[in-house]
């Protein structure tokens, strides 16, 4: 039911191509997943958003019970037919939602009390209560409970955090009950490389059919989270996926990859979107800079999404700046598309055994520097 295959590795960096078998089918990895935070994928249809070719969804265990409840969608017969969407489907946690709260939490050992951003109304997040309601959900691919401490956290408090994440992560095994859903254990530690080695190991060790990597891409440099995956990624099971959480953007998706990581979400394709940019094989573009104003080009030649097929930078641009919705539809699904597209040349470059060269091509044609991997990780 829930089977990973490692098809065929790097021989000079981390990164591997492989195949994830889920109830709602196979996942080609590595793999962008869109985020749908609310059950949907902010300005797109499922229809737009299976023509990206996207292949995951990822959906938010705080927000939907929130509104509009668990209950509400496990009476609906699950997220993939509340949302009408028929292929695999993952769910946070809520953990980093709620630990954003800031002074509106509390933790505890039994877990955290919070207030809803909406109305300020009282609530408590455990392992066993928040594996219920991942449940109800119905996702194929569920996240255990965790902490998410701040990047600037000293290294006593990230110690205490991580342990309690690591008794957490138990206490969610013992809770989930369904047999056709899969829990990942996920690995924190801040930005400190001896505790992000314990909580790996000891992760590991617990017997996840996947892993997940959290606290990453919170403020810190992007070399130090580089650093952090490579001391954490050579100590999970080679044959178990590994799920970069909250990461996405295009460099960080190459880098991630040279990295061993198969899974990436970001919202950053859809809120940049909305603010007129797109994601191009040659670097971001504003399309609120009035240069576009009479460029009757796509917004990227080499992209193949609906946007690119049938409009111009021009048109886009004056959706944007008049304020029209149908802008960040378009560029919504082009920035989806072309984060999808991305990981396909990808995997396409793994396979044929060609990754190093790519890496370094496609990162210099869209304006970022590869970061140097570490001795130590490519010799692991």
């Amino acid at each position: 039911m829930f089977e990973f295959e490692v098809i065929k590795k790097c021989k000079h960096t981390g990164a591997r191509a492989g195949v994830l078998h889920t109830p709602h089918g196979d996942i080609k990895t590595p793999v962008f997943m869109p985020v749908g935070t609310r059950a949907t994928v902010k300005a797109l249809t499922p229809d737009q958003v299976e023509q990206t070719q996207a292949q995951i969804l990822l959906a938010n265990t705080y927000h939907l019970y929130l509104r509009p409840g668990e209950q509400l969608v496990k009476q609906a017969g699950g997220l993939h037919s509340f949302m009408h969407w028929n292929k695999p489907i993952l769910t946070d946690s809520g953990g980093f939602q709620v630990f954003s709260l800031g002074d509106l939490r509390k933790i505890t050992e039994e877990g955290v009390q919070f207030r809803s951003h909406i109305d300020g109304s009282a609530h408590l997040f455990t392992p066993e209560n928040v594996m219920q309601i991942e449940q109800d959900l119905g996702a194929d691919i569920i996240m255990a409970f965790d902490e998410c401490a701040a990047h600037d956290k000293p290294y006593a408090y990230v110690k205490d955090s991580m342990e309690r994440t690591m008794r957490w992560a138990e206490r969610c095994q013992k809770a989930k009950t369904r047999q056709d859903q899969a829990l990942f254990g996920i690995v924190q530690g801040g930005m400190f490389a001896d505790l992000r080695r314990q909580s790996a190991r000891t992760i590991n060790a617990m017997g996840f059919p996947g892993h997940a990597i959290g606290g990453l891409s919170v403020g810190e440099e992007k070399s130090v989270m580089y650093e952090m995956l490579e001391v954490t990624t050579p100590l999970l099971d080679e044959h178990k996926p590994r799920y970069l959480m909250g990461v996405g953007s295009p460099d960080c998706l190459i880098e991630g990859t040279a990295r061993g990581v198969d899974m990436f979400d970001c919202v950053l394709q859809s809120r940049t979107a909305r603010m007129g940019t797109a994601l191009t094989s040659r670097g971001k573009m504003n399309l609120r800079n009035a240069k576009y104003a009479a460029d009757f080009s796509p917004i990227d030649p080499e992209c193949d999404c609906y946007a690119c097929r049938n409009f111009s930078r021009a048109y886009i641009r004056h959706l944007v700046t008049v304020g029209e919705i149908l802008g960040a539809t378009l560029l919504t699904i082009h920035n989806i598309r072309f984060s999808v597209s991305l990981m396909e040349q990808m995997r396409e470059a793994i396979l044929q055994g060609d990754y190093p060269a790519f890496r370094e091509e496609k990162m210099r044609q869209m304006g970022y520097s590869c970061i140097d991997i570490g001795r130590d990780f490519a010799l692991s």
